[in-house]
């Protein structure tokens, strides 16, 4: 084969065979075929699209450019989630431990933030001494022991996407449903779970503003996952203002542990126990009508009575982290400096911007605008309300946690524009709008 006549065929709305597709990944990965030519594929699939089919070879290629994880031995039915990324997103946190308290095991590889906030990993790194860098035999071995395990992906799990992915983000293809869908259903494919729950996120501080673009995005990946022999949910979730009411990596880890002990804001409880239902459920391949119902009540008293507080010091201690910080969140970092965001005038809160609030989050440090950049976990933003609230003129709506001046102007700048107050009521925001199976 020759990488133009490739280029060429999707260019001109071909549709390409399975081995064309993967010799072009598999060259791509080896060093044969130079960026110049991967970049010209991926515009031509950016602009011509592609088949169901394609998309399900393209993301079996990558997944089967690095090592396969098999869980079997430990786990006879691994259950897995991943999340599309938002405001305030510290889902897995609180998800993990709760769905291996209820005796499903987890084995969760899990991400940095690159944009307004940090991933997972920046989180848990905010607890003194948590290693999110495990090997291959550790990653087995805790999961063995603990029923649970939060690391770091190794570079030998699906390699392809790693490369692509940094090729996309220099030539203006990141947005092509067909790339972001075979980039995320790789990773999952790879790191072995029978089961799939996906959390994507719709409205201002998702990737997907629009809800029927987002629908097409997860139904592009339960299609993978059904296609590759998976179980697959897909939950649409509102992301047009933050999740909880922290956005900052210490504060969120403080809202996560607070939820586990049965408090915590309403609006995170309630989506962790949908996601954890819906884990749950397929772990245990239950397919009665009352299934998730029954797992959500079953959930919900875990939270209540400790034991998925209990799974989480577990799965902190097994990994190196100082569970002293879990038992007493207030070692966690904290900002020096503290400012607050008045309501301009008395009325119903009609909007809270997520992506502003992220930005301003940005502002502080609290994520990073190129890979290197380093992280304060202790910055960050209080969200004091929601859509549908009332408030009095200068209630405080957000508390901003900075490390010193720098930064703060900007942020309390793009936090007055974040919030609308109107004189006519609003509703609340709905905390999912669909839910897509695929079993």
């Amino acid at each position: 084969m020759r990488a133009t006549d490739v280029i060429v065929k999707k260019r001109d709305g071909g549709e390409l065979a399975t081995d064309e597709i993967r010799w072009i990944v598999d060259g791509f990965t080896g060093g044969d075929i130079p960026d110049y030519q991967m970049a010209a594929w991926l515009m031509a699939v950016y602009l011509r699209g592609m088949s169901h089919r394609e998309i399900v070879d393209l993301t079996q290629a990558m997944a089967d450019s690095g090592e396969q994880l098999d869980l079997s031995s430990i786990i006879p039915y691994a259950v897995d989630k991943h999340s599309t990324g938002g405001v305030g997103d510290k889902v897995s946190l609180v998800v993990l431990p709760l769905v291996a308290a209820a005796g499903i095991p987890v084995a969760k590889m899990s991400g940095r933030g690159l944009g307004f906030s940090g991933g997972t990993l920046d989180k848990l790194e905010s607890i003194p001494g948590y290693r999110v860098n495990l090997s291959d035999e550790e990653f087995m071995q805790q999961v063995r022991e603990h029923g649970i395990v939060l690391a770091g992906q190794t570079k030998s799990l699906a390699p392809a996407d790693g490369a692509i992915y940094a090729l996309r983000d220099v030539t203006a293809t990141v947005s092509s449903l067909p790339l972001i869908a075979s980039s995320i259903m790789s990773k999952k494919l790879a790191a072995g779970a029978n089961a799939i729950v996906l959390d994507v996120k719709v409205g201002t501080g998702a990737f997907m503003h629009d809800l029927d673009q987002a629908r097409e995005l997860a139904q592009i990946m339960v299609d993978i996952g059904t296609t590759a022999g998976r179980k697959m949910v897909a939950l649409l979730s509102d992301m047009n203002q933050p999740l909880g009411e922290t956005v900052g990596n210490a504060m969120e880890v403080r809202e996560a542990i607070e939820t586990l002990r049965g408090g915590g804001p309403t609006d995170l409880r309630e989506h962790c126990l949908v996601v954890a239902g819906h884990m749950v459920r397929l772990g245990r391949q239950d397919t009665s009508p009352d299934a998730l119902a029954n797992a959500m009540v079953e959930l919900a008293a875990m939270l209540d009575d400790g034991r998925a507080f209990a799974k989480f010091r577990e799965l902190i201690a097994a990994q190196g982290g100082d569970v002293s910080v879990v038992d007493d969140p207030s070692k966690l970092p904290q900002a020096p400096v503290k400012a607050s965001i008045p309501a301009p005038q008395a009325g119903t809160v009609a909007e809270v911007n997520a992506l502003l609030v992220a930005q301003a989050a940005l502002e502080l440090g609290a994520g990073r605008a190129r890979k290197g950049d380093a992280i304060d976990p202790a910055v960050g933003v209080e969200v004091h309300h929601k859509v549908g609230d009332q408030v009095a003129a200068d209630t405080a709506l957000f508390t901003v946690h900075a490390a010193d001046g720098t930064g703060l102007a900007q942020a309390r700048a793009l936090l007055a524009r974040a919030v609308t107050v109107s004189a006519q009521p609003h509703e609340a925001l709905p905390m999912f709008y669909d839910t897509i199976y695929g079993e």
